[in-house]
């Protein structure tokens, strides 16, 4: 019977707010944790009382980076990392952002030599200041990088951003989605139902969203409505361009707990993500697909390609308003394509169930 390992997760910022990599660590660790290993979560300044073995090691500060606001731990203090390390011996360190000089390098610094030490890439740098500033990491972290026994990467996209950047040759290992969580009949609706869930800010592509839908509701009689959800800074923007240009039957429902996105996607006829860029994976897209929904439309950047490449149509520039306004008639108004791709979905989620990368994770570990 194989070894049932002691794994310590850290993150470089707190549990407490909901993004794609929390989700990952928490869909993670409590597979292991299913699985009969002991998980332990290091991270900056948590509060959450729903979650056993979480270690706040370090208090916070709010940055931006690639348009989300991150809460980035401030430098541990040592001599308690030291402590901590030694009272836990963990036997496998699963790092989620390798170049933090902060809080990661001095857990990495301070684990004990029997630990091994893994990380996953999960970000794309979404502008040139921000590669920059990577390039920078990989100066400063260059001694600790040496560290790491294995790195994993969540898509094509993030192995080469290891690799061009950092010099590190990674393994793909995909971001993974529990399917029994999300799995839900469809909901079929007498009107067509277009869903985006997703932050309301720029690089997310919302207020390009409704700019096609101003060229859609001139060009069918097919009754459909859309339901935005999400909160951010372009809210009022958004619901002012509705206004503004008649934009019909569209709800601002605002932000949705975890527990009901799944029944939100599953009554959506089409769920777009039509995000401009900076995305390393599409995690988003597959929780869609596993919920139901009948077409799940990405934009067109590697993120989001690598999950949608086989289906080429459902790649859009959001910026190209006519070409996305196409895109959303063709499955608005062909009711046998969106038949056709909800069963391609369910195929293609498969690869990314939770129980097929968390036993290609425990191969990492074990190797």
């Amino acid at each position: 019977m194989p070894k049932k390992l002691n794994i310590g997760f850290v993150l470089d910022d707190t549990l407490d707010t909901p993004d794609g990599v929390q989700q990952y660590v928490l869909t993670v660790g409590e597979w292991l944790k299913q699985q009969g290993h002991t998980v332990h979560y290091i991270v900056g300044h948590t509060t959450r009382q729903d979650i056993d073995n979480v270690h706040s090691m370090a208090r916070n500060v709010r940055v931006k980076f690639n348009q989300n606001k991150l809460s980035i731990p401030l430098p541990a203090n040592k001599k308690l990392l030291h402590k901590k390390l030694l009272e836990l011996q963990l036997d496998v360190l699963h790092v989620q952002m390798p170049y933090s000089p902060l809080f990661a390098g001095r857990v990495i610094k301070a684990v004990p030599p029997t630990t091994k030490v893994i990380g996953t890439f999960h970000i794309v740098p979404a502008t040139w200041l921000e590669r920059s500033g990577a390039r920078t990491l990989q100066i400063i972290t260059r001694s600790t990088l040496r560290r790491f026994n294995a790195i994993a990467s969540v898509s094509p996209a993030a192995q080469s951003f290891a690799k061009t950047v950092f010099g590190i040759n990674s393994v793909v290992i995909p971001n993974a989605v529990s399917l029994s969580t999300f799995r839900r009949r469809p909901i079929y609706l007498n009107t067509i139902q277009i869903v985006f869930l997703g932050r309301l800010v720029e690089r997310k592509g919302c207020i390009w969203l409704l700019r096609a839908l101003k060229i859609v509701q001139d060009a069918t009689d097919i009754p459909y409505a859309v339901t935005i959800a999400g909160k951010g800074e372009l809210r009022q923007k958004m619901e002012a361009f509705v206004k503004d240009n008649a934009i019909r039957n569209v709800t601002f429902v605002g932000f949705v707990e975890e527990s009901s996105k799944p029944d939100l996607l599953a009554k959506a006829d089409i769920t777009t993500f039509p995000s401009t860029g900076g995305e390393s994976f599409g995690i988003v897209l597959i929780e869609a697909m596993a919920a139901g929904s009948r077409v799940v439309i990405g934009g067109n950047n590697v993120g989001y390609s690598s999950v949608l490449s086989d289906k080429p149509e459902l790649l859009v520039d959001p910026k190209n308003s006519q070409a996305f306004a196409e895109t959303l008639l063709h499955f608005i108004t062909n009711k046998a394509v969106r038949k056709e791709t909800l069963a391609w979905n369910k195929k293609t989620v498969e690869q990314y169930d939770i129980n097929i990368v968390g036993n290609n994770l425990l191969d990492l570990y074990n190797k």
